[in-house]
């Protein structure tokens, strides 16, 4: 089931709109979840495969558009809702419209990975948060943000 949501992105709606950020990340960005049955059958290789058919058809629609500006696939894990997702922007890779710290890559393989070995997708264990007695208690430190992997693919007329 996986891979036919991957591949229904590509017919998604899909807004460009430079001016309005807001606008592309409503509708051009995509959670996608797994069964067990997914997780434990899929390969990393048929889940890259299938993100890089999509983003070789929104770079055909794109160019069917008419749009002449930069624009960028984008996939990652989001672990804390232990889901895939993805997204279209008229933004560069070092642009992506993340609050957090990330590293873009042309290597989806880790992005896949870390979802599909995701054992309990979702779940976070109590260790792996701060809660914020610790956090005030910390010294003028700031915590230690990890980036996480986002993989890139250009899809727009610039590049």
């Amino acid at each position: 089931m996986l891979l036919t949501w991957i591949a229904e992105v590509a017919d998604e709606p899909l807004v460009l709109e430079p001016a309005d950020r807001r606008v592309e990340w409503e509708t051009n960005t995509w959670s996608l979840g797994a069964a067990d049955e997914d997780r434990s059958s899929l390969s990393v290789a048929e889940v890259v495969a299938a993100f890089k058919r999509t983003a070789a058809a929104i770079r055909e629609r794109i160019r069917a558009l008419g749009f002449s500006g930069v624009a960028t696939f984008y996939v990652w894990h989001d672990e804390q809702a232990g889901q895939l997702r993805c997204s279209t922007g008229s933004v560069p890779p070092d642009a992506l419209p993340f609050s957090g710290t990330y590293v873009a890559s042309d290597d989806l393989g880790p992005v896949d990975e870390g979802f599909l070995a995701d054992s309990e997708p979702g779940f976070v264990t109590w260790s792996d948060l701060d809660d914020a007695q610790s956090l005030s208690e910390q010294t003028e430190t700031e915590p230690e943000i990890r980036p996480f992997g986002v993989w890139v693919s250009s899809v727009g007329a610039s590049r």
